[in-house]
């Protein structure tokens, strides 16, 4: 026995058939040992990628661990609540890495501003969008446009329609709807919901195709549109579509025959206003309408049928739905919050009284109102994720880098939530946005639902009448209580991008005598 073997090591003899086979096993082991070396070198290099993704060694804002780019790298359910638990974790700027996309939220009011609205153009740009942006929009959709020369036609062409000045040719129109609003309510407050939905379309439709208003939800052409509307949210839905993470997906025989079908039911819809109001102008008997306006300025905007009957539609998509569900969140708050609805009426009976209603010229008298509306907006807000932007260079910040190419989303929930500007923020508390003398506060985030930057929504202001005429009419008629029988569950909304609450009950009591404030509203919207 050799020294070797007494030590348990046993080398074989010169003429062993085993040391014949160990230049063969030698070279198996070296390849074995090379293919190792590669899958950890490429696992430390995939590593350094998701886990600095910064420029100049500059690291990405604290997040949870990267995942492949097959997984979601934002929560799939409950994701506002999700990210508003991760932002308390990690911090105001959370990064979350998908394959090689880094994606970032941002959830603090102060980040918000410093990021959001002073890098307003760092972040002008859309992340490309196969799903919503391009199978489905054709990439002729305003709110899904990457940053370019056709985003700049597009907003050249809506920006001026719906300046302050602009949209406050539209008021008349949003208060005497806003009064068929109230008889709707009167006549039927089970049905609270929808009433808000035909007033939000009616608006809109006025406002785009100066079309007459609808007297139902039932009327054919408001089904389909707002049948389009929900194919559209359905789609931007992060993670709705594998298709945004595997491109190659959309060349696959019979992937996407859905979007395709939706894309082209759009499409027509929005063909088929459009030629009715060029009908009506050629004819001469075309009444004022964002429509119009376009099809008597094609040389200067630039824009193509398609273009310009997607810009149409989209406004029509974007501004029905959010108003509706602006409108339900103030009857939400007014029915579980008696104590702040009845400060708003204490305000109305000493400003209106009960012998005229409320206008437009009162506005700056009702801070009280006000308060109260932008308390309702930031308790249940209108969009709670927000739509995403894309960095289109580096922003560093406190140390962190938000890298060229990130996409980056201001997230609405979790920004209404900032204990630090909205100290105990699940409480209902209009005062927070008055100061000691009762005055409205000079806060620039007032509206944080609209969007930010130059990507803010270009309707806020047409939106923010509609949603003060019928809130300023609705509590000047009714007090709104909570049915003692049907409690109101008020975390029951749809995980969507613009979340519907589910179906609830109220009781409306009349402020004014009935027939009078039947006769009221019915002389208002005659006037």
């Amino acid at each position: 026995m050799t020294h070797d073997q007494d030590i348990g090591v046993s080398f074989p003899s010169y003429s062993s058939p085993h040391y014949l086979m160990m230049p063969e096993a030698l070279a198996r082991s070296a390849n074995y040992a090379v293919g190792v070396a590669t899958v950890v070198a490429v696992l430390v290099i995939l590593y350094k990628k998701f886990s600095l993704a910064g420029r100049k060694g500059i690291p990405l804002p604290p997040g949870p661990p990267a995942r492949w780019f097959w997984t979601n790298a934002l929560p799939t359910v409950n994701i506002v609540y999700t990210l508003t638990d991760l932002v308390r974790e990690y911090g105001p700027i959370v990064s979350f890495r998908q394959g090689d996309q880094v994606i970032v939220v941002i959830g603090s009011i102060e980040a918000a501003a410093d990021i959001m609205e002073k890098e307003g153009g760092s972040l002008v740009d859309r992340p490309r969008s196969i799903a919503a942006g391009e199978m489905l929009s054709n990439e002729m959709r305003i709110t899904m446009a990457r940053y370019g020369e056709r985003f700049r036609r597009l907003r050249k062409a809506v920006h001026p329609h719906l300046q302050p000045k602009a949209a406050e040719k539209y008021q008349d129109m949003q208060r005497e709807d806003a009064m068929n609003f109230i008889l709707d309510v009167l006549n039927d407050p089970t049905n609270h919901q929808k009433h808000a939905q035909r007033y939000a379309a009616s608006v809109i439709l006025r406002v785009a195709y100066g079309k007459s208003t609808p007297t139902a939800n039932a009327d054919p052409e408001v089904v389909r549109i707002h049948k389009v509307v929900e194919h559209f949210h359905a789609t931007i839905l992060p993670g709705a579509y594998l298709v945004d993470r595997v491109p190659l997906l959309r060349y696959l025989p019979g992937y996407g025959k859905q979007l395709r079908e939706w894309h082209h039911e759009e499409l027509e819809l929005f063909r088929h206003q459009l030629r009715r109001v060029k009908s009506e102008v050629d004819q001469g008997n075309a009444g004022p309408s964002f429509i119009k306006t376009l099809l008597e300025n094609t040389e200067e905007h630039k824009l193509s049928t398609d273009e310009m009957s997607y810009l149409a539609g989209s406004l029509f998509g974007a501004g029905s739905d959010t108003t509706a569900v602006g409108i339900t969140a103030n009857i939400m708050a007014a029915a579980c919050h008696p104590l702040a609805q009845a400060k708003v009426h204490e305000e109305l009976d000493m400003v209106i009284g009960s012998d005229r209603t409320p206008t437009f010229n009162d506005s700056s008298s009702l801070p009280q109102l006000h308060a109260f509306l932008l308390e309702a907006l930031r308790w249940r807000p209108i969009v709670r994720i927000g739509f995403p932007h894309r960095a289109i260079k580096d922003i560093v910040r406190q140390g962190y880098c938000i890298p060229k190419g990130a996409t980056v989303y201001g997230c609405h929930w979790t920004l209404s939530r900032d204990p630090i500007v909205f100290p105990d923020p699940e409480i209902f508390n209009p005062q927070r946005w008055l100061d000691s003398e009762g005055r409205l506060k000079d806060n620039h985030m007032k509206f944080i639902t609209y969007g930010f930057g130059r990507r803010v929504c270009p309707g806020l202001h047409l939106a923010n009448q509609s949603l003060y005429i019928t809130l300023a009419l609705l509590l000047w008629s009714f007090r709104i209580v909570q049915r003692p029988d049907a409690p109101i569950n008020t975390h029951a909304f749809s995980d969507a991008v613009i979340p519907h609450a589910a179906p609830f009950e109220i009781d409306v009591i009349p402020r004014v005598e009935v027939a009078k404030l039947r006769a009221m509203m019915t002389d208002g919207c005659m006037d």
